[in-house]
């Protein structure tokens, strides 16, 4: 559901631009609380997830195509806060090197993409997981039902944004209802892709799943048989179980375990779906283009400022044979949105742990009494 230039007129534009930096400036500040020296490289690897099955649009109905957003597994596995960044750092690689989304209507995508779904989707998230049994199943039935949700919140915003400042003159319940009612739809997509991959990592390193630090069992020891509390020392980073005692099945990986298998094959896999699977998604319109298209929405729509991008379009300028440019858009891209992810999420975790250091400092600096 990208936005290009030309839907939205400039002033709600800078206004959501305005918006959409102020809520990026809070989440920085908000990360910093979630991201540690396992959350940070797993943050980078999430948008780059994202960023590749943002490329695999799914059929939806009567030549109409969907993709994720991703604001809901986002938020679901790696914090709300960070979740937002994740979310955005896709949408900047997709508007500069791709053009994707217009640059003038990044603000708006942001906003869209980025603060609805995440905001709507941990809500959603947050509310079910308190009514439901404290399982690990309950955590995929409530990402499931976050991600649907966010969807349709999504587009209604973007109907919102529309009524403001929309550049064509058609009816507002129009709007209202295609955009909605397609989303929906899309919304069931989201919800069993987001499912899944939250399902999935639960399945092996549930430690690694910010929506359920809190709703898995404690760490049990097994000690001759007997299932027992583990001591508090044995989930310390760097920490060793007692002789004899093994982690119970189903039981949290200790704090300190090492999450590089987990990035490894998530950024294997995203390579393989941006770089391969990406060749054979739907080639229909998605639910926003198609709106536009049907209403009337995209008379005044204006070419992007990085049309010429060798990337535009998701292909490699110059190569012909379209399989292997797409895929080899898919892995650049990926390759781009891990680097720039990664860095930014070790940017804000670097300065969580300089902030204590800087405060510490005054303090061992005093002289003790007498």
């Amino acid at each position: 559901m990208h936005v290009p230039d030309g839907f939205i007129d400039a002033p709600v534009s800078l206004a959501a631009g305005v918006a959409a930096a102020g809520a990026v400036a809070v989440s920085l500040r908000g990360a910093r609380r979630e991201l540690d020296e396992r959350t940070a490289p797993l943050a980078g690897l999430v948008a780059a997830f994202i960023f590749a099955v943002q490329m695999l649009n799914f059929p939806v109905a009567a030549g109409t195509s969907g993709h994720l957003l991703g604001g809901a597994l986002a938020a679901i596995l790696v914090g709300p806060w960070t979740g937002v960044l994740c979310v955005s750092v896709v949408l900047l690689m997709q508007s500069v090197l791709f053009a994707d989304g217009g640059l003038t209507a990044l603000g708006v995508n942001v906003v869209n993409m980025a603060v609805v779904t995440v905001v709507v989707a941990y809500a959603v998230f947050r509310g079910l997981a308190r009514l439901l049994p404290r399982t690990r199943r309950s955590v995929t039935v409530a990402a499931f039902a976050g991600a649907l949700v966010s969807v349709p919140a999504s587009a209604a915003v973007f109907t919102l944004q529309y009524a403001l400042g929309g550049t064509t003159d058609v009816p507002l319940g129009k709007v209202l209802t295609a955009m909605v009612g397609v989303h929906v739809l899309i919304g069931i997509g989201e919800a069993a892709i987001t499912a899944a991959t939250v399902g999935a990592v639960l399945a092996v390193r549930p430690d690694l799943v910010h929506g359920a630090r809190g709703l898995t069992a404690p760490l049990k020891l097994r000690v001759g048989g007997e299932l027992v509390d583990a001591p508090a020392q044995t989930a310390a980073p760097g920490a060793t179980p007692a002789p004899g005692a093994t982690p119970a099945p189903g039981a949290p990986a200790p704090a300190g375990r090492s999450a590089r298998k987990v990035w490894g094959a998530g950024l294997a896999t995203a390579l393989v779906l941006a770089g391969f699977v990406s060749f054979y998604a739907s080639a229909a319109p998605d639910g926003l283009e198609k709106v536009a298209a049907d209403q009337g929405i995209d008379q005044n729509v204006r070419e992007h400022a990085a049309a010429g991008s060798p990337l535009a379009d998701y292909g490699v300028k110059d190569v012909d044979d379209a399989r292997l440019s797409g895929g080899l858009a898919g892995v650049i891209g990926v390759g781009a949105t891990v680097a720039v992810g990664t860095g930014v999420f070790w940017a804000v975790r670097r300065r969580r742990t300089a902030a204590p250091a800087q405060t510490a400092a005054p303090t061992a600096a005093t002289p003790s009494a007498g």
